[in-house]
């Protein structure tokens, strides 16, 4: 178990520390749009490569039938949560420009911290169940991670944040993923169904961030036939990668 714990903490670590990728934004301007929108194609693979070639098979294999209740439940949930924080994303803003500024920052720095909070927890579970798994876990989360944290390091930016305090409380932030999954590990040992409920909740919220997150911004940024195919090829190569690393650590 000691080992187990030394690569969950590893692991989460090194996706806390994927906050510093948005310090590119402070050397180069050009084009950063189109490199997200490619990051967000390989994101979006990754995501639903992880959630339905890895998680859900996965979790078959759990000693109860609540699989697919459990991912419809992680699905609404992160749903939930970003419903929840774009309702007060717009009542900072109709309180005055200034205050709406600022406002978004923190909110933005608390739902990221939730997040990768949850982060933290799904990483854990995963190598609770198997280290193959919690591998492929980790890199379906870093590959989501990259453009999200270059978008919320622009946010901070934007709401008033020094681009050296917006670095700082990024990854501070992102260190919230330590927190989730040190309760993930501990958890387990008390309650013996938790990686059981886990698993497919992390199926779910993996599913909901590609379908409704991604995939959207995917839509909005489409090019012409060249581009569209970069995109597509870039969107299964996150799926491939996925199903390649699983049977490579199986």
């Amino acid at each position: 178990m000691a080992t187990t714990l030394l690569l969950i903490l590893l692991s989460v670590f090194i996706v806390s520390l994927i906050s510093f990728v948005s310090a590119i934004t402070l050397f180069t301007h050009k084009k950063l749009d189109e490199i997200l929108n490619y990051l967000v194609c390989f994101a979006a693979g990754g995501l639903l490569g992880a959630a339905f070639l890895d998680l859900l098979p996965e979790a078959s294999k759990f000693p109860h039938d609540n699989v697919f209740l459990l991912a419809l439940a992680g699905l609404l949930a992160f749903f939930l949560v970003e419903l929840y924080f774009h309702w007060h994303h717009h009542h900072a803003h109709i309180k005055g420009e200034n205050k709406h500024m600022h406002a978004v920052g923190y909110l933005n720095l608390i739902g990221d911290g939730v997040h990768n909070f949850i982060d933290g927890m799904i990483i854990a579970a995963s190598f609770l169940v198997s280290t193959p798994l919690g591998i492929v876990t980790t890199i379906a989360v870093i590959a989501h991670e990259i453009p999200q944290e270059i978008g919320d390091f622009g946010i901070l930016v934007y709401s008033g944040f020094s681009k050296g305090k917006a670095l700082l409380f990024n990854f501070l932030t992102a260190l919230t993923a330590v927190a989730g999954a040190l309760l993930a590990y501990f958890a387990s040992n008390l309650m013996q169904n938790f990686i059981y409920l886990l698993i497919p909740f992390a199926a779910g919220s993996f599913i909901y961030i590609a379908a409704a997150d991604l995939l959207p911004e995917i839509h909005k940024h489409r090019g012409n036939k060249i581009e569209s195919l970069g995109q597509i090829a870039l969107l299964f190569s996150g799926i491939i990668l996925i199903w390649g690393i699983g049977k490579v650590f199986a």
